[in-house]
């Protein structure tokens, strides 16, 4: 298992920099991560609505993080593709890709209504999932440095040619979805990845293991000959302590034991100050 920082581009409420809207505190934090043995650091991908807080752009967050790290994995976790036009996601995952010389993983997902309705954009769940399958759909074709066309209902290209490639042969695409919703698994079955959410939850709270399993098999059916788990990811939003290391690991290998092959670490404004996930950061990922 691997295990990752998560963190929003929403800073605290009333805050003056030293948050996670503030672009060098981020970057500051990710190279901590990094040096405290953390394997990657993902950052949320939220526009805002009518929300009296400050967000900063997390594509341009993940560019400050690749530039202070080196080792660890990044992206954004998740971006909601309907939200983007598909060509410029493309120009911007694979100039992020060689800015960290092939470190960019690519969460997916559609996104909460509020963010669309607020700027008169269409808030239906269905329509956005079908956007979603054709905008990955372009940034395939797009990310092939050959010439690409595509007719879709929500998108059209005619006679593209996107270059440089990725640094990557494949930029991975782990797409969330809220189970147990089929839809979003059975989108997750033809990419690399797949990201279990439930709704209902709390930001302090998680899905349980079996929960967990459930939605890894059902992503599983949807290939007569399974999926290779070599290869294919499993990834879970928890929480660890940082305080009771015996209980941390015992937590984690619940997970692992189900399939879970990334662990994120779930930070957000509910879980504490600043000043205390930044300690919790420090402390280092569960592992055993």
């Amino acid at each position: 298992m691997r295990f990752a920082v998560d963190i929003p581009n929403i800073g605290t409420f009333g805050g003056q920099g030293n948050d996670f809207a503030d672009p060098h505190f981020v970057a500051e934090l990710a190279y901590e991560a990094e040096q405290s043995g953390w394997d990657g650091f993902f950052i949320w991908d939220h526009i805002g609505a009518d929300w009296p807080v400050a967000l900063t752009d997390p594509w341009l967050l993940l560019a400050a993080v690749a530039l202070r790290t080196t080792s660890i994995k990044l992206g954004p976790m998740v971006t909601p593709l309907p939200r983007r036009r598909p060509w410029k996601l493309a120009r911007e995952t694979v100039t992020l890709d060689h800015l960290s010389r092939g470190r960019l993983i690519l969460g997916v997902g559609i996104g909460g209504g509020s963010e669309y309705m607020c700027f008169n954009e269409v808030g239906d769940d269905r329509a956005h999932g079908a956007m979603l399958d054709e905008a990955l759909a372009v940034l395939q074709g797009l990310w092939s440095g050959e010439s690409f066309s595509y007719i879709g209902t929500h998108y059209q290209v005619t006679n593209a040619h996107f270059l440089p490639k990725p640094v990557q042969p494949q930029i991975p695409i782990w797409v969330a979805g809220i189970w147990p919703n089929k839809k979003p698994f059975r989108r997750a079955a033809q990419w690399n990845g797949t990201f279990p959410l439930e709704r209902g939850l709390s930001f302090t709270q998680q899905m349980s293991p079996e929960r967990i399993q459930e939605a890894l098999s059902y992503v599983q059916a949807q290939h007569p000959g399974g999926i290779d788990s070599s290869t294919y990811d499993l990834v879970h939003w928890g929480i660890t302590t940082g305080e009771d290391s015996a209980a941390d690991r015992a937590l984690v290998e619940a997970y692992q034991a189900v399939g879970v092959t990334w662990w994120l670490e779930n930070f957000n404004n509910e879980r504490g100050s600043i000043a205390e996930q930044r300690a919790r950061i420090r402390k280092g990922p569960p592992r055993g």
